[in-house]
């Protein structure tokens, strides 16, 4: 297959690269490195199917147009975005731009050539969960920050062209996702940001009380997920959700890193209108279309992650 995968020098994206490659299919990556690193993509540089590393945005429809009509991609794996909460409070347009109209842009390149569409949104779209049988498809949800309401924005226009034009297209939407290649500093996940703090001797710093839950999913079980979505037919026109199935408190996953209470510290809130409370995926329909399910316990992720910090010289 030819497949272009926007994002893909960032966290996921990385991820999901790597899973492609291995595969054997031959792959474009876009990204504008405003979130993603080079170095990330950095061990497939001289990888035979890697065709192309382009460094451009996907707001660029020229550089859209031009890539599509010379490569006529089978699919599209579509993870570039403005991801950060607090951001996208602190400036709605940029987050807008990407999000949503960057990826009408990609819309319609993709009605041009007939190319699938796997759109990655977030559970931050959901509202919050009031029980232990965890957040299905069918679960409301509430753009509590402008992130979710451009991500449920550009959603709705990606079931669109499935509904108006028959394209193939689906919504993944994976609960927390951490692993190695997440950045460790204030754009991070919490796991990659206590993980570090934990190896420096720093304090854990939560905000809030801590109680809120969040259900923790392991990058390459993420990655699965992706690319796995693109070749099934069985999910287009659908949501799709991806997680654990556990969820943790923030409070708890802080003692399991740190072993010590001591060491963590509760600080004021930096956007608790955008907070939800709790998290906890449902993923049966994943089950059922995809024959997905997670395979890295939390405990063994925390320690994979760990590890690679360790040893990436980010300490």
């Amino acid at each position: 297959m030819n497949i272009l995968l926007t994002g893909g020098a960032g966290f996921i994206g990385r991820w999901v690269a790597k899973q492609l490659l291995e595969d054997g299919h031959q792959l474009w990556i876009l990204d504008d490195l405003s979130n993603g690193r080079e170095v990330n993509i950095e061990e497939f540089k001289d990888h035979p199917g890697l065709i192309q590393f382009i460094k451009g945005s996907i707001i660029d429809e020229a550089i859209l147009a031009v890539l599509f009509q010379e490569h006529k991609f089978d699919i599209c794996y579509h993870l570039a975005a403005s991801i950060n909460v607090q951001d996208s409070i602190d400036d709605p347009r940029t987050t807008f731009n990407n999000d949503t109209i960057g990826t009408f842009y990609i819309l319609e390149q993709c009605r041009r050539y007939n190319t699938k569409v796997v759109f990655m949104s977030t559970c931050m779209v959901y509202d919050r969960c009031n029980d232990n049988n965890g957040i299905n498809e069918n679960h409301p949800i509430k753009p509590a920050s402008p992130y979710a309401g451009a991500k449920i924005a550009a959603e709705n226009m990606v079931l669109s062209y499935y509904h108006a034009y028959g394209l193939p297209t689906v919504v993944i939407r994976p609960f927390n996702t951490y692993g190695p290649f997440q950045k460790t500093g204030g754009e991070g996940g919490v796991v990659a940001i206590f993980l570090k703090n934990h190896l420096n001797g720093k304090a854990l710093n939560i905000y809030g009380e801590g109680t809120q839950t969040r259900d923790l999913l392991y990058v390459e079980d993420c990655a699965r997920f992706v690319v796995a979505a693109g070749f099934s037919s069985s999910v287009d026109g659908e949501i799709v959700n991806a997680g654990l199935g556990q969820d943790i408190s923030i409070n708890n996953l802080a003692f399991e890193i740190v072993g010590d209470k001591s060491k963590i510290k509760h600080i004021k809130h930096i956007h608790p209108q955008s907070e939800i409370q709790k998290l906890l995926c449902d993923s049966r329909k994943a089950k059922r279309l995809l024959n997905w399910e997670p395979k890295v316990s939390l405990h063994e992720g925390l320690r994979r992650t760990k590890e690679w910090i360790e040893t990436s010289g980010l300490i």
